[in-house]
């Protein structure tokens, strides 16, 4: 029985092995294998918790062993839990914001978006400092959107930085929130994007359609939950939607993605896995 018991067990450890070897070859055959890194932005109020099952998603798909966290503090200062090596493959960046509600600019967050592409800002050059990367992807939810956007917007002219490959905005109010009287009925070009309404902070980001990087390939994903608001209970689709208007012509690929059903809901889209499988064939397919 012993004997019999020892022999299972060195079956089920060549089994476990060669599911290993088959899952990474499965990887390296359909995903880009590149140290690039992918830097995810969480939304107002949140934590690097909003981006861990979208990182998890990665690491189970065999895309990357790697998921680092960059606390950054309310003076902007940037701290890693870990050291990214040289020869990570598709490392992610989890940011996690101190500042995460912008509190100076609750009375003006147009010039707080600015503020929080700062905090963007440092980390790329605290990345920059571990290795020179030629190229970033980066993602958002909700307000990270906004923060993201001001980075590439207040930014576009420093060829020290480097070059954005991809952007993933997934709910983002680039028009304005829900219950925001001045633009809650705009409405968007089906063909341009462009609002017949724009929200002060909308207005900043203009420049871009003159400025967006030609290489910078976006994928905007937004929800409607369904109940006729046609939004995902705190951003509408048309704000979501007007992305296109600011970067359209300019990227070199636009893609929309939406969302339907409680799973749009605007805090579970960070935890959806449809959202999860869009972010992983945008960003890492072959």
């Amino acid at each position: 029985m012993k004997k019999y018991s020892q022999l299972l067990l060195g079956f089920a450890v060549i089994l476990v092995g060669l599911l290993g070897i088959s899952s990474r070859a499965h990887a390296v055959t359909h995903y880009v294998q590149s140290s690039t890194p992918t830097i995810f932005v969480h939304g107002w109020g949140s934590s690097s918790h909003a981006e861990e099952k979208m990182a998890a998603a990665a690491r189970n798909a065999g895309i990357t062993k790697t998921i680092v966290r960059a606390n950054v503090d309310r003076k902007g200062k940037v701290t890693f839990n870990y050291q990214i090596s040289a020869n990570a493959v598709n490392p992610i960046v989890e940011v996690n914001l101190e500042d995460n509600k912008l509190s100076a600019y609750q009375d003006d967050y147009t010039q707080g978006y600015h503020h929080g592409g700062g905090y963007v800002k440092n980390v790329v050059l605290a990345l920059e400092k571990q290795h020179h990367y030629k190229q970033i992807n980066l993602v958002g939810h909700s307000m990270g959107n906004l923060e993201i956007i001001n980075y590439i917007n207040d930014n576009v002219n420093d060829k020290s930085l480097p070059q954005v490959a991809h952007l993933v905005a997934i709910a983002g109010h680039y028009n304005g929130l829900v219950g925001q009287s001045n633009v809650q009925n705009a409405k968007v070009n089906s063909k341009t994007g462009e609002p017949n309404k724009m929200d002060s902070a909308y207005r900043e980001l203009l420049g871009l359609r003159q400025s967006f990087p030609r290489n910078t390939a976006v994928l905007n994903i937004y929800g409607d939950v369904g109940d006729g608001s046609r939004s995902d209970e705190d951003v509408p689709v048309n704000s979501a939607k007007s992305l296109k208007y600011l970067v359209g012509d300019r990227a070199k690929s636009y893609q929309e993605v939406e969302i339907h059903g409680k799973n749009a809901q605007h805090s579970k889209l960070h935890n959806n896995s449809q959202v999860n499988r869009e972010l992983i064939k945008f960003l890492w397919k072959k």
